[in-house]
């Protein structure tokens, strides 16, 4: 599933027209590099929710075909926020283990790791982390030299890259699920349980969330 539905505020002007996954960095739509990496690692079935110009990225997007993929889209009255759009999806996602994507990051981490990660019974989900960038510090999650995710904060620290495999049973099943609600807010709770692990990844990425980043991931995307 590839998370394309939000309103892209910090990035205006450039999303008045359109949506965030469909500025162009290295010549190419962010959504783009996203189908791409998504076909290389063997996927052919996306799922992928609309909400703020949705119309822009199906246009851009159609069935899927010209990606070798099939694209089906889960339609959102206005944005659900992260959580809140996977509940929205699930009829769509079915019940094994999915990749998880957010539509405004940019990254070489090959997806395929996540495809043939074992996640075991016991844990509900393995996120994707990242070295803290300078704007985002303090990071999100601490994590244990086993792997584990923690709730407490005497372990390194590091930004989730928006990048996971997730069971749906861990949205279906949160006791606080309503319609609109962040993954944020799963996440720890299912932390707080000890059923999520992690890997860190010190790879290309890039959270295209200012102008300022979008100008910068540019350059590099076209000047490596």
């Amino acid at each position: 599933m590839i998370l394309a539905a939000g309103l892209g505020q910090r990035m205006r002007p450039l999303t008045d027209h359109l949506p965030k996954p469909m500025l162009s960095v290295g010549g190419k739509p962010l959504l783009q590099y996203h189908l791409e990496h998504v076909h290389a690692a063997g996927i052919r079935q996306v799922v992928i929710n609309l909400a703020y110009l949705g119309e822009k990225i199906r246009a851009f997007v159609g069935d899927g075909s010209r990606f070798d993929l099939q694209v089906e889209y889960s339609e959102e009255p206005e944005p659900l926020e992260t959580a809140g759009a996977i509940l929205k999806a699930l009829p769509l996602l079915g019940d094994e283990p999915f990749v998880l994507v957010n539509g405004d990051v940019w990254s070489d981490y090959p997806l395929q790791n996540l495809v043939r990660h074992s996640l075991e019974r016991r844990y509900n989900g393995h996120l994707v982390l990242v070295p803290n960038p300078a704007f985002h510090p303090a990071g999100d999650f601490a994590l244990a030299q086993d792997g584990l995710l923690l709730a407490g904060a005497d372990q390194p620290r590091y930004t989730f890259a928006g990048i996971s495999l997730l069971r749906p049973q861990m949205i279906a099943d949160y006791p606080q699920r309503r319609e609109k609600f962040p993954l944020g807010e799963v996440l720890r709770h299912e932390i707080a349980h000890g059923r999520l692990t992690a890997e860190v990844y010190q790879g290309a990425w890039s959270d295209v969330g200012t102008p300022e980043r979008l100008v910068g991931l540019d350059s590099e995307l076209r000047h490596p």
